[in-house]
């Protein structure tokens, strides 16, 4: 049985590192199963997404116990008895949670997600835990609702809708702009950015990327690739679709903010923390941003994922971000549609089945 993974031979990561891993995508079709099963404790799983896992498991056949809660080092005993866990971006795998895991008999972090930077590689690494990920699940997925979050901001769509239902027909303060002949900068431009890329090429946008491996496809589109602070300098609109590690995180900071266009959109469904949230915010009140829209938010862990429409939110930055008029906040839902589910709980078990089996058909990190 494989239990490790070849860390060493891993490149360094720049800025953009690792938006390329998504383009080793394979089909997502299911490998039959050739040996026993594994016992799987699948932590922080949701009502929506456990009849998907449920169905593609049906083929592969493993034991798969459901935990609501989330893992961390207070829920890790939990693992007992286990030989794999299934983890969500929401999922603490710290050096300290790793370790326990490591004691009580896991071999395997089967992640349900693309990204990985809530996990302690090197910890894992030294544990003799193989971790792998879902590199890409549904590009179109992430790259249409990041258009959803542009069209919303731009038409004041949520504002019309709750206005419609006091029956206020005035067109007062609903004023857009025309997204054609704008310039969009993309930053990043692996399977999401590319897609991206193409939907806003149907508007008719002019496209500007930062990625240190220009993409074919957006070549051909006509995307012109150029430093980012020249993508700062010349955007209308900038969509994040990279990866957070230490070289990108708050990428975008008070410093990157002074080099935008006054009134700039910025548009962020990657990770949270690649938007320093205090720089963002100084630069809403001065009027250089003038829309911004997230879907995730680099303290999101304490929030996301959970009802609290009863508690009193103690994140006195997230609750400060919401009370711009400008700025639209959603809970880290972009990737939520039927074949992004699908896909995800199939990457999974193939994954989860590949490791059993010995087989390089496995998305490791």
């Amino acid at each position: 049985m494989k239990t490790d993974c070849d860390l060493a031979q891993q490149p360094s990561f720049d800025i953009l590192a690792g938006i390329h891993a998504e383009r080793r995508h394979k089909e997502t079709k299911l490998i039959p199963k050739k040996v026993t099963h594994m016992k799987v404790a699948v932590f922080s799983t949701k009502n929506f997404e456990k009849p998907f896992l449920t169905e593609a498991n049906q083929l592969c056949q493993h034991e798969l116990i459901f935990f609501e809660t989330t893992l961390d080092e207070q829920t890790a005993i939990l693992t007992k008895g286990f030989t794999a866990v299934s983890c969500f971006v929401s999922d603490n795998l710290s050096a300290p949670v790793l370790e326990i895991l490591a004691k009580n008999g896991i071999c395997l972090v089967a992640l349900r997600s693309a990204g990985f930077n809530h996990v302690d590689l090197p910890a894992a690494n030294k544990l003799g835990i193989t971790v792998a990920r879902v590199p890409a699940y549904s590009p179109f997925a992430v790259a249409e609702f990041a258009v959803g979050l542009i069209l919303t901001l731009n038409r004041k769509i949520h504002r019309a809708y709750n206005l419609i239902r006091e029956h206020n027909f005035l067109l007062t303060n609903l004023l857009g702009f025309d997204l054609h002949g704008k310039t969009v900068g993309i930053i990043g431009t692996g399977k999401i950015g590319t897609v991206f890329a193409r939907i806003m090429h149907g508007f008719g946008c002019n496209l500007l990327a930062v990625d240190p491996i220009p993409s074919k496809a957006c070549v051909k589109l006509g995307v012109r690739y150029v430093t980012l602070n020249e993508l700062c300098l010349q955007a209308d609109i900038i969509s994040l679709h990279c990866p957070l590690n230490k070289e990108s995180r708050h990428m975008i900071e008070e410093k990157m903010l002074a080099h935008m266009k006054t009134g700039v959109m910025i548009i962020n469904t990657s990770r949270g923390a690649l938007i320093d949230t205090r720089a963002a915010i100084q630069a809403l009140k001065a009027g250089k941003i003038g829309y911004l829209g997230i879907d995730v938010y680099e303290e999101e862990e304490h929030l996301f994922f959970q009802d609290l429409s009863n508690n009193i939110i103690q994140d006195d930055v997230f609750t400060r971000l919401q009370t711009f008029p400008n700025v639209i906040i959603t809970g880290h839902q972009a990737f939520l549609t039927n074949e992004a589910l699908s896909n995800i709980a199939t990457v999974t078990l193939n994954n989860i089945t590949a490791f059993e089996c010995g087989a390089n058909d496995i998305f490791t990190i």
